[in-house]
């Protein structure tokens, strides 16, 4: 697994394994029967225990198509709220409601799979169902916070929380040391062990992800703009970084931005 993002919005279901996923700046750690809810260009990536069968379900979706399905429907809510409101969040789900959205799931799964335009059409009503249960699990709780099992998953949370305050900065692992009072090395540990991926690949990471959203949303910014803006030194060292986690380089994504 790696860390990605994507314009779409995503429903994200854990029937089971073991693990942590980072959205954003959340750390969370898993249990069958959580939902989790993404908002757009959120930088995310699950870090599963390879030891243990691993196996979820993911929808991705257009806002603007779900809009424009809802708003042919005589709809009550707008089933895109929690995903406005909440952004990333997880709501734990237990009883008949766990129950009715795995079979939901397994459903679109089956239709999905069949190609004739009747399936096509239960497989839109099923999604808006689940859509709608989604919005009324929210309207009654969400888990936005991160309850954690141990010290381990609160300090690598605590890494996570300053990297989301100063990636636009020069980082070094002694300013986390100083102000987390807890041992660079040891920190260095733990993160890759909760995250799957080193302090500073995820720096770079989230960098990249927010220089794709500046090409996305600030078009007048040039390349060497939303390299300082991000946090990035060197135009060369942006350009170096952004290739090899995105396949193209900032000039070639910001054209394709534009015709977008």
């Amino acid at each position: 697994m790696s860390f990605h993002s994507h314009a779409h919005f995503e429903l994200y279901y854990f029937h089971g394994g073991k693990g942590h996923y980072l959205i954003g700046d959340k750390i969370f750690v898993l249990s069958p029967g959580d939902l989790i809810l993404m908002h757009g260009m959120t930088l995310h990536c699950p870090n599963m225990d390879a030891s243990v069968p691993y196996r979820r379900t993911t929808v991705h979706f257009d806002p603007a198509f779900v809009k424009a399905l809802a708003d042919d429907k005589p709809f009550e809510v707008n089933v895109l709220k929690p995903f406005y409101e909440l952004k990333n969040c997880r709501i734990p789900l237990s009883g008949d409601v766990r129950l009715e959205v795995e079979a939901l799931l397994e459903k679109m799964r089956k239709l999905s799979d069949d190609r004739g335009k009747v399936s096509r059409d239960r497989m839109l009503v099923a999604f808006l169902d689940l859509l709608l249960i989604v919005y009324d699990v929210c309207e009654q709780s969400a888990d936005s916070a991160s309850a954690f099992p141990t010290d381990k998953e609160r300090h690598v949370q605590s890494v996570v929380d300053y990297l989301e305050e100063h990636y636009q900065e020069d980082v070094h692992l002694e300013h986390l040391e100083e102000r987390l009072h807890v041992n660079k090395y040891y920190l260095s540990k733990l993160f890759k062990e909760v995250t799957g991926a080193t302090i500073f690949n995820y720096l770079y990471h989230r960098r990249i992800n927010q220089a794709k959203i500046h090409f996305l949303l600030e078009r007048s910014l040039s390349v060497t703009d939303v390299c300082y803006k991000v946090g990035f030194k060197h135009p060369s060292h942006f350009t170096r970084m952004f290739k090899q986690r995105v396949g193209v380089t900032p000039e070639q994504y910001k054209r394709q931005a534009a015709r977008s």
